[in-house]
């Protein structure tokens, strides 16, 4: 069956936040707007009694969707809904607002519509994508608090089997309609690290956000096909786009039947290549599902997101016991621990204003500049490695000097832990990401000095290409077939195996079905990518010859043109496997 074309005037383009296809008749979910009064309050006592008792409403209603998201997600993912009840238990914020209710004599519902209002829009100043979006997380408290001030119910009509249209979700409107069985979520506004779209991918809930207009377009009851893959929605779809996506629902059924039978069979080319397939993953409840999908260990496990939900860096014996956890759950496969990888587009716990954060404190230099933080780290992870099965990786490295200071600090835990008769893993791998243009052209000194490699790609090709990927206004030109990111990938793999290093790949890149025959063809060792892609990515491998990718990549490197890599890479997928992979392209 032909492609459908995406520029058709019933089509919105939106981010692929979670994954899936969903049919269904839409439900235009339209928040009431809440009306803030200001006035004069003559008893200040009573006011302050509302408030306080407006506030312990709003943590009984979040404390039962914490509990239904335990249920359904597991503790570590429903740490969201515990960080907003925290904020509900920060004194200095509700002495603030009752202090303000007290000297004003204002109306409750004003004073914390103004006072956390504040708040936001100091989030919404950041630079920072992650405080932009945590904005929204604010903006739930504010609203239960204001709503229960003011006695009124959240009432919902919602009907199961629908998917849900609003202008934007939040965590806990994610969970609350799970309970409906919605087929899916449209959003206006939103990214792909908003805690919403995180909730939708933990419920396997098919999720289209940041379509701007999605709300005007479709009215209630309209019938609408989301394409959770692709970032696609279809609005009063015609009988070729139904039959198109009917079919694709089927294939995909069975495709998933397929795929579970290769759990236990190794990723090996038809003659005779093996790629190592691991998983990344940011919380220990993602393991069962990527032993499930057969993965060969974790490749990268992101300790910031894991410890997320906390305001200061976990302790050692913290650190100890879920690296540890982890280790025996994964046993005798690897799981490659990065070390706490904070600035950028992720949270610095310190109060750092930068200009570009994105080429500011983070990674490696921030760790480095912090000995006792990146110590303690070490320590828990060396104490943890006893059954030889843990790796140590340094993030946003860009120089020789900082391997070797941090190979001193492994040193220095290594003789305390000695000296307090500890046992640990004598040689602990060490390696690095190269996710940044000096790392790139320095991979096979880098090589000498470490044990593997692993190409970060999301960072390595906006810096190659000078492109912010979350900048709408440029987003187009992150490219990951532009003929400067496949020669340097290249360069990085031969270079590193020149140096004998075991060379992996991270990044989304290594996740994206059409790069795979590519990455291959080029040499790569491992691939890691998230848990739900292992079983295409391994049966993508396993209809391959090496051979063939090899004269795919040879062929690729010397071309000089997006355009002319990309029609050569869909060549060689409509002549080789086309078969494997129409069922979900």
């Amino acid at each position: 069956m032909k492609k459908l074309n995406v520029a058709d005037s019933n089509i919105l383009n939106g981010i692929a936040a979670a994954p899936g296809i969903a049919i269904a008749h839409a439900y235009l979910y339209e928040k009431e707007k809440l009306e803030i009064k200001d006035g004069a309050v003559t008893d200040t006592k009573e006011a302050v009694e509302n408030l306080k008792e407006a506030i312990e409403r709003s943590k009984y209603e979040l404390r039962k969707v914490f509990t239904i998201a335990t249920e359904k997600m597991g503790k570590n993912r429903a740490a969201i809904f515990e960080a907003q009840l925290m904020i509900l238990d920060d004194p200095v914020l509700i002495e603030q607002i009752i202090r303000r209710i007290e000297t004003e004599k204002r109306l409750p519902e004003f004073i914390v519509n103004d006072e956390i209002t504040r708040y936001q829009e100091l989030m919404n100043a950041s630079d920072e994508l992650y405080m932009k979006e945590r904005s929204q997380d604010i903006e739930d408290i504010k609203n239960r608090i204001i709503r229960n001030l003011q006695k009124k119910r959240l009432q919902s009509k919602i009907t199961s089997q629908v998917i849900v249209v609003t202008s934007s979700l939040t965590p806990a409107d994610t969970i609350l309609f799970s309970k409906s069985n919605v087929k899916g979520y449209i959003t206006d506004f939103g990214g792909l690290t908003s805690h919403a779209a995180i909730v939708s991918r933990s419920l396997k809930i098919p999720a289209v956000v940041g379509t701007h207009d999605a709300t005007s377009r479709i009215e209630n009851g309209d019938l609408v096909i989301m394409d959770g893959f692709h970032g696609i929605v279809i609005l009063k779809p015609d009988e070729t786009q139904l039959s198109f996506y009917r079919n694709k629902i089927e294939k995909l059924t069975q495709f998933d039947k397929e795929l579970a039978e290769l759990k236990d069979k190794p990723a090996v080319t038809l003659d005779g290549k093996e790629i190592v397939i691991r998983g990344n993953i940011d919380i220990t409840d993602e393991v069962d599902f990527l032993v499930q999908n057969g993965a060969k260990g974790i490749g990268l496990l992101r300790t910031e997101q894991v410890f997320g939900g906390l305001d200061t860096f976990p302790g050692e014996d913290e650190q100890f016991v879920a690296y540890h956890e982890l280790a025996e759950k994964i046993y005798p496969e690897y799981v490659i621990i990065r070390a706490f990888d904070v600035g950028g587009d992720k949270f610095l716990p310190h109060d750092v204003k930068e200009p570009n954060p994105f080429l500011g404190w983070r990674g490696i230099r921030f760790l480095l500049d912090n000995p006792e933080i990146f110590k303690t780290q070490i320590r828990a992870i060396l104490r943890a490695s006893i059954h030889k099965n843990i790796k140590l990786m340094l993030p946003m490295v860009v120089s020789l000097e900082e391997v070797k200071r941090s190979k001193a600090l492994l040193k220095e835990c290594k003789d305390e832990l000695r000296k307090e008769k500890i046992k640990f893993d004598q040689h602990l791998n060490l390696g690095i990401m190269i996710e940044v243009p000096s790392a790139a052209v320095l991979a096979k000194e880098f090589a000498n000095e470490v044990d593997f490699l692993s190409i970060g790609t999301n960072d390595l090709i906006q810096f190659l290409l000078a492109v912010d990927r979350g900048n709408e206004i440029v987003s187009m030109l992150y490219q990951e077939f532009h003929p400067a990111v496949i020669r340097t990938i290249n360069q990085i793999i031969k270079n590193g195996q020149r140096g004998h290093a075991f060379v992996s790949m991270c990044g989304e890149m290594a996740g994206d079905t059409i790069a795979i025959p590519l990455l291959v063809g080029m040499g790569l060792d491992s691939l890691s990518v998230s848990p739900s892609s292992i079983p295409y990515i391994k049966r993508i491998i396993r209809n391959l010859h090496f051979s063939k990718a090899q004269e795919l990549a040879g062929e690729c490197l010397g071309m000089s043109s997006l355009q002319e890599v990309t029609e050569r890479i869909e060549k060689f997928f409509s002549e080789n496997l086309i078969q494997q992979t129409n069922n979900f392209m």
